[in-house]
């Protein structure tokens, strides 16, 4: 067999300037699902911006904007330093757009600030309970509520309804708010669907035909838009007397969708078919403040960083007040009775006095020192033992009749009594109360 010529082989180059575009775009698409997955549940999409980044059907139009954005990467990385973004779940029903109210609702239903700091390398989001008691002297709202004040903006003129909740949000928190993100309960269900749905571990039955529509089975499933949304609203579950029965509990569901969704988007060999369709989505769902050069900066900024959640509050700030006088808390100075959560402002600042906080207020009287309060307790040796764990005074008066909820009397004018030591009870449903027979204690019926 005649010997055959062996064949010229050179071994191929690689051009270290390719590895460095290569490297460079997996930094940019890494950077736009970063701000992808906060922007599916909470709101900080990038939206009308992004999704012309390759290019939508060739449009001269996305070619510019891409070219905007690829321009803008190379010069405004880092430059921005801490930023705070409120991120509002607007939940109107029909609603011709985010900020506007709809057919019902029209309130801030879910409030985070993402915390983005670039040189710690980190996002925290703070959850803010939607019930928080607050001061609101120069408007008539019979039911002072912090997530009533995007009803209140949005009465004025729609833009004003996220920045008068920028503003109670930046009062409770102490912390410096510029910008903010809205989306609204349909916006979350387009996002889902664009998705391809959310892989979820339903954590027991969870039955509310009336409120959330919920009707899922415990263990591990792919939730469509429709079905995540019921997921991460239900709080009246008819199937449980434990399972998703309050706010806080409907709060841990909306961190337990941020894990599933940045596990999705984010994760090795994760599928980015589904990135054009979830951006293009928050082009009608989503209302922001920010422009496209900031959107960019944040982008970079959020990819890879460590992302970690803050919940201000704990189920036992929740309690029934009732119909009563309340000076300064609104023009009538009167609150009608309903479920509010006392936000211990001293704790607020403790939490967020690391990422930047000057200080916490809610416009109400300051809750006092437990030590400063006595307490006449007609009910158990339990009872009496939480509250003087506390630091309160305590006196047991003679045994409880089983009222359920607990009440809780304070004196006239003395309502900061009453609510702290609702939030010591901690039991999320005390009904608080003026009327107390002794003008120097708190009378508590258990």
């Amino acid at each position: 067999m005649p010997n055959t010529p062996k064949k010229n082989t050179i071994k191929s180059q690689k051009n270290p300037n390719d590895k460095n575009k290569s490297r460079k775009k997996r930094r940019r698409r890494t950077a736009w699902i970063s701000v992808g997955v906060i922007a599916v549940l909470l709101g900080a999409a990038v939206a009308a911006t992004t999704v012309n980044l390759h290019g939508k059907n060739g449009s001269n139009q996305g070619n510019e904007l891409s070219g905007l954005i690829h321009s803008a990467v190379g010069t405004i990385v880092g430059q921005s330093g801490v930023e705070n973004i409120l991120l509002i779940g607007n939940n109107a029903r029909n609603a011709t757009s985010p900020i506007s109210l709809g057919d019902g609702g029209g309130q801030a239903d879910i409030m985070m600030v993402a915390h983005i700091d670039p040189t710690k390398h980190l996002i925290v989001m703070i959850t803010i309970p939607r019930n928080v008691l607050f001061a609101q002297p120069q408007f008539n709202d019979p039911i002072p509520k912090l997530k009533t004040l995007f009803f209140i903006g949005a009465q004025m003129q729609p833009n004003q309804a996220a920045q008068l909740t920028m503003q109670g949000v930046s009062q409770l928190t102490g912390l410096k708010i510029k910008h903010y993100v809205v989306t609204d309960f349909q916006g979350f269900v387009d996002a889902i669907n664009a998705v391809g749905g959310i892989r979820i571990d339903v954590p027991g039955r969870l039955y509310d035909p009336i409120n959330s529509g919920a009707n899922l089975y415990p263990g591990w499933q792919t939730l469509n838009g429709q079905q995540a949304l019921a997921f991460i609203r239900i709080r009246q579950n008819q199937a449980s007397s434990t399972i998703r029965v309050n706010d806080f509990q409907r709060m841990d569901a909306e961190v337990q969708m941020i894990d599933a969704l940045k596990q999705k988007l984010l994760s090795p060999g994760s599928d980015l078919a589904h990135l054009p369709a979830l951006i293009g989505t928050w082009q009608k769902d989503v209302v922001t403040n920010l422009s496209t050069t900031q959107l960019v900066q944040i982008a970079n900024e959020a990819s890879g960083a460590k992302i970690i959640h803050l919940t201000i509050g704990k189920i036992g700030d929740s309690m029934q007040l009732t119909s009563t006088a309340l000076p300064g808390v609104n023009r009538e100075n009167y609150i009608t009775g309903a479920y509010y959560d006392i936000i211990s402002t001293k704790d607020v600042y403790q939490m967020l006095k690391p990422y930047g906080s000057k200080g916490s207020s809610t416009g109400l009287q300051t809750l006092p020192n437990p030590s400063s309060v006595t307490v006449q307790l007609y009910g158990s040796q339990t009872y009496a033992d939480r509250l003087k764990a506390a630091g309160f005074n305590v006196q047991i008066m003679g045994p409880g009749n089983g009222t359920y909820p607990v009440q809780i009397d304070y004196p006239s004018g003395e309502p900061a009594w009453g609510w702290q030591v609702g939030r010591y009870l901690a039991t999320g449903n005390s009904i608080v109360s003026p009327g107390s027979p002794n003008p120097s204690a708190v009378v508590v019926y258990a």
